[in-house]
C-alpha cells in the first residue's frame, strides 16, 4: 500500500496561507512563495521589536530636551545633574511628566539645576 500525504500536505499549506493572508498577489496564494513572504515577515517582524525600543528612546529624549530647552538649561546638562543628585527617573517616566503633570516636572527640574 502506497502512502499518500494529500492531507498533511494540504494542512501545512492551509496553515501557511492563514500566515500569509493579506499578502499582495501570490504571496497569499501560492504556497512556495508564501513561504519565503513568511519567513521574510518573521525577519522583519524581529528587526521591528528592536527598532520599536530606539524609535521610543528617541522620542522620549526629544521631549525631555524641549521641555528642559524651555527651562533654561539643556539636555545633557540636565541628565547629568540627575544623576549626581541621585534622582532616579528613567526617561519614559520622566517624558511622561512631561506630557501628563507638567508643574511635577518643572519641580524636578529646579531641584536638579539647584545641584549645578
Amino acid at each position: 500500500m502506497r502512502v499518500t500525504r494529500g492531507k498533511v500536505s494540504h494542512r501545512k499549506h492551509k496553515k501557511l496561507l492563514g500566515l500569509a493572508k493579506g499578502y499582495r498577489g501570490s504571496r497569499s496564494r501560492l504556497a512556495r512563495t508564501a513561504k519565503a513572504a513568511v519567513l521574510h515577515s518573521g525577519q522583519y517582524a524581529f528587526q521591528g521589536r528592536k527598532n520599536k525600543k530606539r524609535d521610543f528612546r528617541a522620542l522620549w529624549i526629544v521631549r525631555i530636551s524641549e521641555a528642559v530647552k524651555k527651562e533654561g538649561i539643556n539636555y545633557s546638562t540636565f541628565i547629568k545633574n540627575l544623576k549626581a543628585s541621585k534622582i532616579m527617573l528613567d526617561r519614559k517616566s520622566l517624558a511622561d511628566l512631561v506630557l501628563n503633570d507638567p508643574k511635577t516636572f518643572s519641580e524636578v527640574v529646579s531641584k536638579v539645576s539647584k545641584k549645578s
